[in-house]
């Protein structure tokens, strides 16, 4: 089975944001023959500060995401901080996230699951790979058809991440599908005056390393201008840098 690839701006920003990104993956899918699900939050309620820049909202923020389907014809992921929200969501994307800090809040995996989309169970930063087989039961129990899991790293004293990439093996003995982070991986949590840090020079090797612990799926948040970027611009990848690192993962996989 080929690898799954996720991409797209940590948080809506504009519509043009979205184009611009939109556009690229389009345009890597035709060059490479991959099939990128196209991802962005309408929502960042879990930002450090309450000055932090959130997003457009669920109204708003679905219409854009159903107009970037629309459109460019790219399956999407969004995630999901409140039950209520599931139903809404399932009926526009293709993935339904559970961010990692609440992936073990039974009211969200049954809403999550009961929508018969898939659902890509973010590992939380306090849990280890094997701890995910009770998130995952709950959605199985709530009917879920597909679950993935995902790695994004282990929280290393204060501010700090590290990832521990035996997860990856641990996790495919309770799903066949684990994705690596290889963005929020390299985050520095609330390392930034009131925002999240992290080093995207980081993320490349991530990949590479998630590939070599058998990972079948990479999600990379992406931005054209990370430094300008709105919400976790430092752990970002450059836009322009992406197709040489799918290529780079590609080649590892067919050697």
């Amino acid at each position: 089975m080929p690898p799954i690839f996720i991409a797209g701006p940590c948080v809506i920003e504009s519509q043009e944001l979205l184009d611009t990104v939109a556009e690229t993956l389009v345009r890597i899918n035709k060059k490479l023959g991959t099939d990128i699900f196209f991802k962005s939050s309408f929502d960042k309620a879990n930002r450090t500060s309450i000055r932090s820049f959130r997003g457009p909202g669920l109204d708003k923020g679905l219409q854009m995401l159903a107009d970037v389907k629309s459109k460019y014809g790219l399956k999407l992921l969004t995630d999901i901080h409140e039950s209520y929200q599931a139903d809404p969501v399932g009926e526009v994307v293709d993935v339904i996230q559970i961010p990692a800090f609440l992936c073990r809040q039974t009211d969200l995996l049954v809403s999550a699951a009961k929508t018969g989309r898939i659902i890509n169970i973010k590992k939380a930063q306090f849990l280890s790979g094997r701890d995910m087989q009770y998130p995952v039961e709950k959605a199985k129990d709530a009917g879920a058809r597909e679950i993935w899991l995902t790695e994004r790293g282990n929280s290393f004293g204060y501010n700090n991440l590290v990832v521990d990439f035996r997860n990856i093996p641990d996790m495919q003995e309770i799903v066949p599908t684990v994705i690596m982070d290889c963005t929020h991986s390299v985050q520095r949590p609330g390392a930034g005056n009131g925002t999240t840090s992290g080093d995207r020079r980081f993320v490349p090797a991530m990949a590479l390393a998630a590939k070599a612990f058998g990972a079948n799926g990479y999600f990379f948040e992406v931005h054209p201008d990370p430094d300008r970027g709105l919400s976790d611009g430092p752990n970002m990848l450059e836009l322009k840098q992406l197709e040489a690192l799918i290529m780079r993962v590609n080649e590892e996989m067919s050697e």
